[in-house]
């Protein structure tokens, strides 16, 4: 059994959908920001006292590009592990690095002033690093093998969630792109589930 430990407005839906696509069991643990989240039991945990988190056979698993990773690879029966793990691994923490930081920095109004803060970002620009993703996706249907992957679940919802909100330039590569994976019963599995607890229906 998989234990799950999240809150309906966090990265926690990333993890819900990837533990949706694997049809494992596992239950969930709601938390809350200002209490649950830093309490003594779940620090002990995660001591960023951040969600989300799994626990499965004593291990412990948090960060959504981890989570997603380590899912695949503990049950590859799903498929959701690329053949092509230097694919895997590259849009993985591709997603986790330059995307993840491009798209925080500028949504908080910062872009590097000069080539040399540039480089020293390390993904130089966000317009450098939109460029990166819809080539790869202009010439890809997903991001490794061919195939849905785990790799799509966690640099996917980046993308879904970065179209949603205005925090990444809309261009049609990549609301095609969303529009393919987005179709998945497991995310509509998962999104009906935290769309619940955020009304207050009992999970």
């Amino acid at each position: 059994m998989i234990t799950f430990y999240t809150n309906p407005m966090s990265r926690g839906r990333i993890a819900r959908w990837m533990l949706e696509e694997i049809g494992q069991p596992y239950e969930t643990v709601w938390l809350d920001y200002a209490t649950t989240m830093k309490e003594p039991e779940y620090l002990a945990i995660n001591p960023m006292g951040k969600v989300p988190a799994i626990v499965c056979d004593g291990h412990v698993v948090t960060e959504c590009a981890a989570i997603c990773t380590w899912l695949a690879q503990a049950f590859p029966e799903a498929g959701l592990m690329a053949r092509d793990s230097a694919s895997f691994y590259r849009w993985m923490f591709f997603g986790a690095g330059p995307v993840e930081q491009a798209v925080v920095n500028s949504s908080f109004g910062w872009k590097p002033g000069s080539p040399q803060e540039a480089g020293r970002t390390g993904y130089g620009s966000l317009d450098r690093v939109m460029a990166t993703l819809t080539g790869h996706l202009a010439a890809n249907e997903y991001f490794a093998d061919g195939r849905f992957t785990g790799v799509d679940v966690y640099l996917g919802s980046q993308i879904g969630w970065g179209l949603r909100f205005g925090t990444m330039p809309a261009n049609e590569t990549l609301a095609a792109y969303w529009a393919r994976i987005s179709a998945r019963p497991a995310l509509a599995r998962a999104a009906a589930i935290d769309e619940a607890r955020m009304k207050g229906v009992p999970a």
